[in-house]
């Protein structure tokens, strides 16, 4: 066997559709440059349509397809509307990151019923209905892989982040539950554990926060496209990626 005939049989993303969600910043953003880079076709999906312009953008500069779509994850009818643009617009839905999340730092006497649902709905029912319709999908067309992206907030747990820390632990067993049922149907399931990154999400919201003791995203993006490059054969079931100087993780 040649060389070129191995490169050939190496794993591709190459005409591959990914769908990502929470794609208008940080890692969402991030993962859809990296992709396309690789060759796939990117749905960047977000709450807020203006965040999604910059990623279109660059996703152009690899060119590979891009089509935008704004929705609330914790909508039912937006996620399965999502799922049939993808499908009517792509032809295909190979790849779903469900990356979109959100977070309110409170104590639990201050944390409001609205609050708490939004967070769930975002960080948790988001990635259940996002999985449901596209694992319709992937089964149907012979397989497929979902990436679900976790936190250190879901293997231990910090003050005044309650809804945070369920949303993510619950995300992390509907994940590994997803992997068992799914795997014999050759949809491979992810968890990443991803600590703390040089996102909006954290650095808006902490200012005092040094961002020399947090990694950049596009390393998560990183660990995240070569679990998507395994052969088939194998599934990474959970993948912890940490900054060195990592402060929430022993």
């Amino acid at each position: 066997m040649t060389s070129m005939q191995t490169q050939q049989q190496q794993p591709s993303l190459q005409g591959q559709t990914v769908l990502i969600t929470g794609a208008g910043s940080g890692l969402g953003l991030a993962l859809a440059s990296m992709l396309a880079e690789a060759g796939a076709d990117i749905v960047a999906t977000d709450i807020a349509a203006h965040k999604l312009e910059e990623t279109c953008a660059r996703v152009r500069q690899h060119g590979t397809r891009v089509h935008p779509i704004a929705f609330d994850v914790s909508e039912p009818v937006a996620v399965r509307r999502a799922i049939d643009e993808t499908l009517d617009t792509m032809g295909r839905l190979d790849v779903l990151v469900n990356n979109a999340g959100t977070d309110i730092t409170v104590p639990i006497h201050e944390l409001g019923e609205q609050d708490w649902l939004r967070v769930i709905g975002t960080n948790l029912s988001g990635p259940f209905l996002l999985s449901k319709h596209a694992a319709a999908h992937m089964r149907g067309a012979g397989g497929g892989h979902i990436v679900n992206v976790a936190s250190t907030a879901a293997k231990r747990a910090w003050p005044n982040a309650a809804a945070y820390h369920a949303s993510k632990w619950g995300l992390l067993g509907l994940s590994h539950a997803l992997h068992a049922e799914l795997r014999p149907q050759n949809i491979r399931v992810t968890a990443v554990i991803a600590g703390g990154m040089r996102t909006p999400f954290l650095l808006d919201r902490f200012p005092d926060l040094d961002p020399a003791v947090l990694q950049d995203p596009a390393n998560v993006a990183a660990a995240i496209r070569s679990v998507l490059l395994l052969p088939p054969s194998t599934v990474v079931a959970e993948l912890t990626v940490l900054p060195m100087q990592e402060t929430s993780w022993p």
